[in-house]
């Protein structure tokens, strides 16, 4: 190579990511050509290898020495990605948007007229509405809302598809109301706007007063989002009846029944109605890691751990962190504490042999059901998160919530010693 400055080939350290999501050179095998740098090259010069506004260090060094590396898994289940770089854009302008309300509340009706009025008026929007929504005698009956309601489509839950219908959801109430929005979507989740219309609202940034601008700023794109990790959750029941039904290959699958869920806040198992210990055993990957006896336990996602969790005595943390936390419900241990598994793990729950009683599962507070000997309950982290649009940014956000719905360290200060005190 003819040229007038020393240039040496050397494996990349790690991969940065920038603002924009994309990343510098590959990650692992790759190699890059570049300048050699001298050790004792001042930080303004480096100012490239510098990452910004992340909650993430660096990438690891995936090569080790001349010949190691890691071995490439394309199999991977989550991407650590720059929370800085999570913004919302649109490849063609919506055209569509779900508002869901939270039924049976007076105080919400003014508010989601006056914003279908706006949709559906002002920004010639299609919207989406429960069947259950305009039942209300209060909207029904109200003529000078008439007009809004022939432009409205309407859908009921469990029996109408409408993933590849809806462009982006506005929730009009407190944090169950993003759940079940999170709840009719098993696959890909539209991005979220939540007005917090509720009484808690950790989960719901944006206020009510400056809903157009706002909704307008969200139409245009280029605002701030959080990606909200769920958990694909598959439960699969052994048939109680006596006569199972066995297919033609001679496979057993027939006699049992499996159902699947997205689920944003937390997985409860917990001992029900009955008055004995729950006696539930827990895998992680295949393996058994303990033997959960007490009221149950509870498996959470980082958005779940502020809700349940936390009440339970589980750690906070952030929506952004790649994890799952384990947190047993009043165990009968003392050394039993909540734990954070990594997200890409399979947890598995299931009746211990001894188990005296039956248990109870729910997901996010729905679909309560029971779960006997032979029933399992695979957990592990969904590819589908939900896409929430922040008011600010994720860190700004999640702090905000912790100081104004959780009151987060909040105590009366110390007073300071005045000179006088001091000697003394």
């Amino acid at each position: 190579m003819e040229t007038g400055e020393q240039v040496g080939v050397e494996a990349v350290p790690y991969c940065c990511s920038d603002f924009d999501g994309g990343e510098t050179p590959a990650r692992g095998l790759a190699i890059r050509t570049r300048k050699t740098r001298s050790l004792s090259t001042s930080s303004a010069t480096a100012c490239d290898y510098r990452r910004n506004q992340s909650l993430h260090g660096p990438s690891p060094v995936t090569t080790f020495g001349p010949k190691a590396c890691m071995l490439q898994n394309p199999h991977a289940v989550m991407h650590i990605q720059d929370p800085a770089s999570q913004r919302l854009t649109w490849n063609k302008p919506p055209k569509s948007v779900l508002v869901i309300k939270k039924i049976q509340d007076a105080s919400l009706l003014q508010p989601f007229k006056e914003l279908c009025v706006f949709l559906t008026e002002q920004k010639n929007m299609i919207v989406y509405v429960e069947s259950k929504v305009l039942a209300d005698t209060a909207i029904a009956g109200d003529e000078s809302f008439g007009a809004v309601i022939q432009k409205f489509c309407t859908f009921r839950e469990d029996l109408d598809d409408i993933s590849n219908r809806v462009d982006f959801i506005i929730c009009l109430g407190g944090d169950g109301t993003l759940l079940y929005a999170s709840s009719l979507f098993q696959e890909s989740v539209p991005p979220v706007m939540a007005f917090h219309l509720g009484s808690l609202g950790f989960l719901t940034p944006f206020k009510f007063d400056t809903y157009q601008s706002q909704v307008t700023q969200i139409i245009e794109g280029n605002t701030a989002i959080i990606l909200r990790s769920r958990l694909r959750v598959r439960v699969v029941k052994e048939s109680r009846e006596k006569k199972s039904i066995i297919m033609t290959n001679g496979d057993s699958e027939g006699s049992r029944k499996s159902m699947q869920y997205q689920v944003l806040n937390e997985v409860v198992v917990d001992r029900g109605p009955s008055s004995y210990l729950s006696n539930v055993d827990l895998f992680l990957d295949g393996h058994l890691i303990t033997t959960v006896q007490g009221d149950g336990v509870i498996v959470s996602t980082p958005t779940g751990s502020t809700a349940y969790a936390v009440a339970a005595g589980a750690s906070m943390i952030h929506p952004n962190v790649p994890a799952i936390m384990i947190t047993p419900i009043c165990p009968h241990s003392l050394s039993f504490r909540p734990i954070v598994v990594p997200a890409g793990v399979e947890l598995k729950i299931m009746l211990s042999r001894d188990a005296r009683n039956t248990a109870w599962v729910s997901f996010d507070g729905r679909k309560r059901q029971e779960i006997c000997h032979g029933d399992s309950i695979t957990i592990t982290t969904s590819c589908f998160p939900v896409p929430s649009i922040c008011f600010r940014d994720p860190v700004n956000d999640w702090f905000e919530s912790l100081s104004q719905c959780l009151h987060w360290n909040v105590r009366k200060k110390q007073n300071y010693l005045s000179s006088e005190e001091e000697e003394f």
